[in-house]
């Protein structure tokens, strides 16, 4: 099949297809699933968060293990892809410095963040290091205003800005932009949110003479669904999380995938984080019991700046360890609200084929 789908530039970079992976923490989005995407024509994306998970010394040496196996999945991801391969890090992570700077050795292509404002960064990696390493540089927001705030804060302290932003709405997966009661409000809802972001990025585009594009992610799970936000709201390419956990590929286990396969519309919920953050997932017997018991908390890593160990009823660096491993009686799954739409395992080129088909489908359609 043709492809019509819109290439995405970023800076110097041409992304065939305009899909980002959503990056997806503790062992569920590898070199695996990124080498895939990327050959598809996507940007494949490894999370850093919990990376080292496997690494047998990941209990006793947690940042050494991370940085040990983050090493190791870029270098795979490169050598299994000629595609556009990115990282997600959590600007939240004790060990964000360590992480991007290690990116930056590894040379990655996009370097994503999020969960917190990534205001430092070029303070952090040094400003002619940054530029020189040709990585770029894509911040995870919620608002026009935490857009406005980070290209401000660059542009005045460093001179630069980046060289993208992703807009996450509220049917995101995972933790949360927005305080619980605000999930819902007509505001937040994303195709409301991408043109403040534009607008706010707007005046820097004309000062730097740089096209900064936006990424809208969130809730977004078919071809149509590409066509119509790309169409509507000035994003030039969609991140997408969850669809990728339906793939032979994803680096989760089995028994991660079906909690996918078996889950019901009515069993994703919004939990309270121990981080401090609604977070979305698939409840199971593991969250209604910590809901109403606090458990016996070792905290091995102090993985996250904003956990608060002491108010906290479980370790979710623990309960997301034990979901990744397949164990999901001590651990549970973060989803995006659309996770009880997926029926079946495919492989990645299969998703690919029909996002493809069903875009063609709509501008079709359009043009009737």
């Amino acid at each position: 099949m043709k492809n019509i789908m819109p290439s995405l530039k970023i800076g110097d970079l041409i992304i065939p297809k305009p899909i980002i992976q959503g990056g997806m923490g503790v062992g569920i989005s590898l070199s695996g699933l990124a080498a895939a995407v990327a050959n598809e024509g996507g940007i494949g994306v490894i999370a850093s968060v919990g990376i080292g998970l496997l690494e047998d010394d990941f209990e006793d040496n947690y940042q050494l293990a991370n940085q040990r196996a983050l090493r190791n999945e870029i270098r795979k991801a490169k050598a299994n892809s000629k595609g556009i391969i990115g990282l997600n890090a959590m600007v939240a992570l004790t060990d964000f410095k360590e992480i991007i700077n290690i990116a930056i050795d590894e040379k990655i292509d996009i370097l994503f963040c999020g969960a917190g404002l990534p205001i430092d960064i070029p303070h952090e990696v040094g400003i002619k290091r940054l530029i020189e390493s040709k990585v770029k540089t894509v911040p995870i927001v919620s608002s026009g205003l935490a857009t406005k705030i980070i290209l401000r804060k660059w542009d005045r302290n460093f001179g630069i800005i980046p060289d993208a932003f992703v807009v996450e709405g509220p049917l995101a997966g995972g933790h949360l932009g927005y305080k619980r009661e605000d999930l819902e409000l007509d505001k937040n809802i994303l195709e409301n949110i991408i043109p403040k972001v534009i607008a706010e990025i707007k005046p820097f585009e004309d000062k730097y003479n740089k096209e900064i594009p936006v990424i809208a992610g969130g809730g977004i799970y078919t071809g149509m669904d590409v066509y119509n936000i790309l169409k509507n709201t000035g994003a030039k390419a969609v991140q997408m999380g969850t669809r990728f956990v339906g793939t032979k590929e994803c680096d989760a286990t089995d028994e991660f995938k079906n909690e996918y396969l078996k889950c019901k519309e009515d069993d994703i919920v919004i939990i309270n984080s121990p981080v401090g953050l609604p977070g979305r997932a698939i409840r199971n017997e593991f969250l209604i019991n910590v809901e109403h018991k606090k458990e016996k908390i070792r905290c091995p890593w102090i993985c996250l700046k904003s956990c608060n160990i002491k108010t906290a009823h479980y370790c979710i660096g623990q309960a997301l360890a034990n979901a990744k491993k397949g164990n999901l009686e001590k651990g549970f799954a973060f989803c995006g609200a659309n996770a009880y739409r997926i029926d079946k395992i495919v492989s990645v080129h299969e998703l690919f084929e029909e996002l493809e088909k069903e875009y063609s489908e709509a501008v079709e359609s359009e043009n009737i």
